[in-house]
């Protein structure tokens, strides 16, 4: 799906904002280049591991040498982040990513009895390290994020907590993700200078709440991750929302040529 979100990007932009940044999926897919590229996360914990990532990533690895993948451990490095006792950003990071690697289905609440060498991971940390070389990395509320930082030359991908499943994202804010931010987006993004594409589940509520005149709603289908386990090939519909021409870029390529429509597009003399 990343694939496709990224060949639907506007054909012009200068700077790239992720608003809902998560484990920057699309981000570490979209090719670097010279535009001004942000990540944002509302999850505090989430953010400092990204940082850490890009700022301090030997230490990290230092950190992640020699832990333990065990039950006991996982219970106790949850119950510290809880607690939010732990001050070295390092330190805190290294946790998180045990956190997330030894729960199961990266869900962070459950332990997942599956060995793991966290050293396995090393070479991943390094890729995203260059990757975030030069990402501004923010930690703010989704409105807050996009009025800072709109502008006519700015684009904004976004991927929220899906309608309806907000209970899984209670890491979102102390209330989860209501109906009511689901609105305040909609609102937000109708106002801005720049371009959004917005991916969202396919329900009623959310193709009602974007109908608005300028706004382009597609449908599309994904692999459902979860369902994999018990029902292979299940998808998830899915819908794409954007303020552009999704294919403008498709457009707007150049026409692909060979020798032989040179040859057509050529007089009879030229030929010779």
């Amino acid at each position: 799906m990343r694939e496709l979100i990224v060949s639907l990007f506007p054909l012009y932009y200068e700077r790239y904002i992720e608003v809902f940044g998560g484990g920057g999926w699309v981000l570490f897919h979209k090719p670097p280049g010279n535009d001004f590229e942000v990540y944002n996360d509302f999850n505090s914990l989430l953010v400092n591991l990204y940082r850490c990532v890009r700022d301090d990533y030997k230490e990290l690895q230092k950190e992640l040498m020699y832990v333990l993948n065990s039950r006991e451990d996982f219970e106790k490095i949850r119950e510290l982040l809880d607690k939010e006792t732990i001050v070295d950003n390092v330190k805190r990071a290294a946790y998180f990513y045990q956190l997330i690697r030894y729960s199961y289905a990266s869900g962070l609440t459950s332990f997942s009895s599956q060995p793991h060498d966290m050293r396995s991971n090393f070479p991943l940390i390094e890729q995203a390290h260059r990757r975030l070389a030069r990402v501004v990395i923010e930690n703010k509320d989704f409105e807050k994020l996009i009025r800072q930082y709109d502008r006519p030359v700015s684009f904004f991908y976004l991927d929220p907590p899906y309608y309806d499943t907000e209970k899984y994202y209670k890491n979102v804010g102390e209330e989860g993700f209501q109906k009511e931010d689901h609105i305040q987006l909609r609102d937000t993004l109708l106002s801005i200078e720049g371009k959004f594409l917005l991916s969202y589940n396919d329900c009623e509520f959310i193709r009602t709440l974007y109908d608005k005149p300028g706004i382009v709603i597609e449908s599309y289908t994904r692999i459902n991750n979860i369902k994999q386990r018990y029902d292979n090939g299940a998808q998830f519909p899915e819908i794409l929302i954007a303020s552009y021409n999704l294919h403008e870029r498709e457009q707007n390529a150049p026409a692909q040529m060979n020798l032989f429509d040179l040859k057509n597009g050529l007089s009879e003399e030229e030929v010779k």
